[in-house]
C-alpha cells in the first residue's frame, strides 16, 4: 500500500494559457487551459528566440569590433606615420677613365682630285694604279701631244728669226752711231735705226713668250703628281677623251694621311678638346689605331644635333679610305665616385641625387655626369664620395623629408 502510494506522482499545479486573443505573439502560462490541439503558437514562439539569439550574437560581434578597432587605430595610424627606411651608400671614389665614344668613316685628310689642265687630248698611256704610292712630279698619264708638237717646232723657228732680225738691226744702228759725229747720217735716220733695233729685240721676246706657253702646253700632257701620296681611285683608261673642268682622271690623298670623320652628341661637343687622345677601331682589327682630335665642327646640325669631328690617324695600309671605324675619345683619367644608376635622377634642372644630412633628413645635391659605364654612372662634379646617398626609391622622397638610412650591403663575389 505504501508502495502504491509512492509510485502516485505528485498533482499538478494549475496552469492557466491565455489565448492568442490576448497576446497575439506571446504565450503566457497561467492557468491550466490547454491550448487547442491545432495552434501553431509554440512553434512561432521557438522562432522567436532562435531570432533573438541571432541578434545577440550580431551585438556581441559589433561590440567586439569597436573594442578592436578603438585599439587598433592608434596602432595603425602610428605605422603610417613611422619614419621611411632608405638604403644609402658612400661610394667613395675609384679611378676611372671618361670616354665618348662615337661611329663614322675613314677618309682622306687631303684627297686631292687630279685632272687634265690643257687642251683636250687623248690619253695614250696610264702609268700608275690604284693604292700605288707616288712621288711629287712623278707622270701619271700622258695624253697625245701629237697637235702641240709642231706648233713648239714652228715657235722655235720664230724665235731664231726675231734673234737674227734683232741682231742685224743692232748692228745697223751700233754703225749710225759710229758716223754720227762725222755728219755721215743724218739724224732722222740714226732715230730710225734705233728704233728699228728696239721693236726686233721686242719681237724676240714675245716669239720667246710664246714658244714658252706652247711647250708648257705641251709638258701638260703629261698628267703629274702634284705632291707624294697615295692613289685612292683611278677613273683613266686609255683612249678616253680628257678634257679640262671633266670628271678628275685620278684621286690622290696627299702623303697617305687617312683621318676618321664622324657625327657626335650635342651634349658631349662641349667636353672635348683638339688634341685630345683617341683610340679608331675598323672591322676586323683587332688592335686600336691611335689619334688624336684635329677637328671640330663649327656647327650643330638643327634637324639631328650631332656635329662633326675628325680623328688625324696618319698613314698605314690597314687604314682605306670609306671603311666603318668607331672612335672612342678619352676625356679624363682622375677618381669619381660612382654611383648605381638607381640613385641617379633628372629633371628641368638637370641630374641631381638625394643624400642624407647629418639630422637624417634628405637633401637635394645637384651633380655633373661625365659617363656611364658597367659599374655605374660616373660623377665628375657636386660629391665627395663621403655623403650617404639614397640609392633607391629617390623619386618617392621629398626634399627636407626625415628618414632613417640604413647602409648598402655589399653583393658576395
Amino acid at each position: 500500500m505504501g508502495a502504491q502510494l509512492e509510485s502516485q506522482p505528485p498533482p499538478a499545479e494549475p496552469v492557466t494559457w491565455i489565448g492568442r486573443e490576448h497576446a497575439p505573439n506571446v504565450l503566457h502560462p497561467v492557468g491550466n487551459e490547454p491550448p487547442s490541439a491545432g495552434s501553431a503558437t509554440p512553434r512561432y514562439g521557438r522562432r522567436k528566440w532562435v531570432v533573438a539569439l541571432i541578434i545577440a550574437a550580431i551585438a556581441v560581434a559589433a561590440l567586439l569590433w569597436v573594442r578592436h578597432v578603438k585599439v587598433a587605430g592608434p596602432r595603425a595610424g602610428r605605422t603610417e606615420n613611422s619614419v621611411p627606411v632608405v638604403t644609402v651608400t658612400s661610394p667613395g671614389s675609384r679611378a676611372v677613365t671618361a670616354r665618348i665614344t662615337f661611329t663614322g668613316a675613314l677618309a682622306a685628310r687631303y684627297d686631292m682630285p687630279i685632272g687634265s689642265d690643257t687642251d683636250t687630248g687623248r690619253i695614250k698611256e696610264i702609268n700608275v694604279e690604284a693604292g700605288d704610292h707616288v712621288k711629287q712630279g712623278q707622270i701619271m698619264a700622258k695624253l697625245d701631244g701629237a697637235v702641240l708638237l709642231p706648233q713648239v717646232n714652228r715657235l722655235a723657228a720664230s724665235v731664231e728669226e726675231s734673234k737674227a732680225e734683232a741682231a742685224l738691226s743692232a748692228a745697223q744702228y751700233k754703225r749710225a752711231l759710229g758716223v754720227q759725229a762725222a755728219g755721215a747720217l743724218s739724224a732722222e735716220e740714226i732715230e730710225h735705226r734705233r728704233a728699228t733695233a728696239l721693236t726686233d729685240d721686242a719681237r724676240v721676246k714675245v716669239a720667246v713668250a710664246q714658244l714658252d706657253e706652247a711647250q708648257a702646253r705641251l709638258q701638260r700632257t703629261d698628267v703629274r703628281a702634284p705632291a707624294d701620296g697615295l692613289v685612292l681611285t683611278r677613273t683613266a683608261e686609255v683612249g678616253q677623251i680628257a678634257s679640262p673642268g671633266g670628271t678628275p682622271l685620278f684621286r690622290l690623298a696627299r702623303n697617305g694621311e687617312i683621318e676618321m670623320r664622324g657625327q657626335i652628341a650635342e651634349q658631349d661637343m662641349a667636353r672635348l678638346r683638339v688634341g685630345q687622345s683617341a683610340a679608331v677601331y675598323i672591322t676586323n682589327v683587332a688592335k686600336p689605331f691611335a689619334g688624336e682630335v684635329r677637328l671640330l665642327g663649327a656647327v650643330i646640325d638643327p634637324n639631328t644635333r650631332l656635329g662633326e669631328i675628325r680623328i688625324a690617324l696618319g698613314s698605314d695600309p690597314l687604314l682605306r679610305p670609306g671603311a666603318f671605324a668607331r672612335g672612342e675619345v678619352t676625356i679624363d683619367h682622375n677618381s669619381h665616385p660612382v654611383l648605381p644608376q638607381t640613385a641617379v635622377l633628372a629633371d628641368a634642372k638637370g641630374s641631381y641625387v638625394f643624400i642624407i644630412n647629418d639630422k637624417s633628413e634628405v637633401e637635394r645635391r645637384t651633380v655633373n655626369v661625365i659617363d656611364t659605364t658597367a659599374a655605374g654612372v660616373v660623377i665628375g662634379a657636386g660629391l665627395t664620395g663621403a655623403e650617404r646617398i639614397v640609392t633607391t626609391a629617390a623619386g618617392f622622397l621629398r626634399e627636407g623629408e626625415h628618414v632613417s638610412a640604413v647602409p648598402l650591403r655589399e653583393p658576395v663575389p
